[in-house]
C-alpha cells in the first residue's frame, strides 16, 4: 500500500474495493456464525425478559418478522 499523498484515483478505488470486500466478507461471516447460534442468542436476550414475566405468560409478537427467528 503505498503513501496516501501519493497514489493516484485509480490506486484509491483499489483501496477502496478491497475495504468493501473485506468489510462485506466479514458481514457475511459474522451473520452466519450469529445465525448458527440464534437459539442460544435469543434465550440470552430473552432471560430478562422472561424473569419478570408473569408464570405461564408468553410473548406477544406484533409483526410477522418479529418471531420469525425465535419460533
Amino acid at each position: 500500500m503505498q503513501d496516501m499523498e501519493t497514489q493516484g484515483l485509480p490506486e484509491h478505488l483499489a483501496d477502496l474495493r478491497s475495504c468493501l470486500v473485506r468489510s462485506l466478507l466479514a458481514v457475511v461471516v459474522c451473520f452466519a456464525v450469529a445465525y448458527h447460534f440464534i437459539d442460544p442468542l435469543g434465550d440470552w436476550f430473552f432471560r430478562p425478559l422472561f424473569a419478570v414475566l408473569p408464570e405461564g405468560s408468553s410473548l406477544i409478537f406484533t409483526s410477522y418478522q418479529d418471531a420469525f427467528f425465535f419460533t
